[in-house]
């Protein structure tokens, strides 16, 4: 873990209603990145959540920018719940775990649980787990199985090759531009944060509504057939 100086949490003033928001999920990697900016990205998000009165729900590891943003939204007085598959448990979790711990069986409950407990979606940079999760959600979102906000904390720039694929995606004909509205994205957290709050759903999802509960009742493998499509 940083140094503690790093998970200070400093107040604000500047908030003006209360945030529409009760839980956000937070996506990002559980390595910590070869650049500071993406740490203190981490942290500036989680500082954002606590001054907004913003409970998390993450993957559960406490390390790399994992144990960052959760370490800060904790010492920030927030509930942190980390929801983690019981495989994985030794590798993501190294001493400490933070605030609440949930095991599950898999990664299609992992991801189910994080969906359901949560308000919004936050992508910090990450590797092949992050993006998973981020465009999973993006694609329940397009069918209508959900209208949670999806935003990504382009830090550095670092999601700029994704961005542009998706752009290409819609020149091309393969996500419509109603749906690539879906994916809100800004440099600082506390700039994805004001859009967050703002976000208005633009397109018609292709599913027939859905709530997290009846989803997961349906089982996990509709879901996935509609997306593998």
């Amino acid at each position: 873990m940083e140094n503690n100086h790093q998970t200070q949490i400093n107040p604000s003033s500047q908030l003006t209603k209360p945030s529409r928001f009760k839980r956000i999920c937070v996506f990002c990697g559980s390595s910590p990145g070869n650049k500071p900016s993406y740490q203190l990205a981490a942290i500036q998000l989680a500082n954002q959540l606590v001054e907004r009165n913003i409970d998390l729900v993450y993957g559960g590891g406490s390390v790399g920018l994992m144990g960052l943003v959760s370490q800060a939204v904790f010492n920030g007085g927030r509930h942190v719940l980390g929801v983690i598959p019981k495989t994985l448990m030794p590798r993501e979790i190294t001493g400490e775990s933070v605030g609440e711990v949930r095991a599950v069986s898999g990664m299609h409950q992992r991801k189910a649980e994080m969906a359901r407990q949560a308000d919004a979606f936050i992508a910090l940079p990450g590797g092949y787990g992050t993006l998973e999760e981020l465009l999973e959600v993006i694609t329940w979102a397009q069918l209508g199985i959900h209208d949670k906000p999806v935003g990504l904390l382009n830090v550095d720039g670092y999601y700029n090759s994704l961005l542009s694929f998706i752009d290409k995606a819609v020149d091309e004909g393969f996500v419509t531009p109603s749906a690539r509205h879906i994916i809100i994205s800004a440099p600082t957290a506390h700039e994805l944060m004001s859009k967050l709050e703002d976000y208005v759903p633009k397109h018609n999802g292709v599913a027939p509504k859905l709530s997290w509960e009846m989803e997961q009742q349906l089982g996990y493998t509709t879901t996935k057939l509609e997306i593998a499509r």
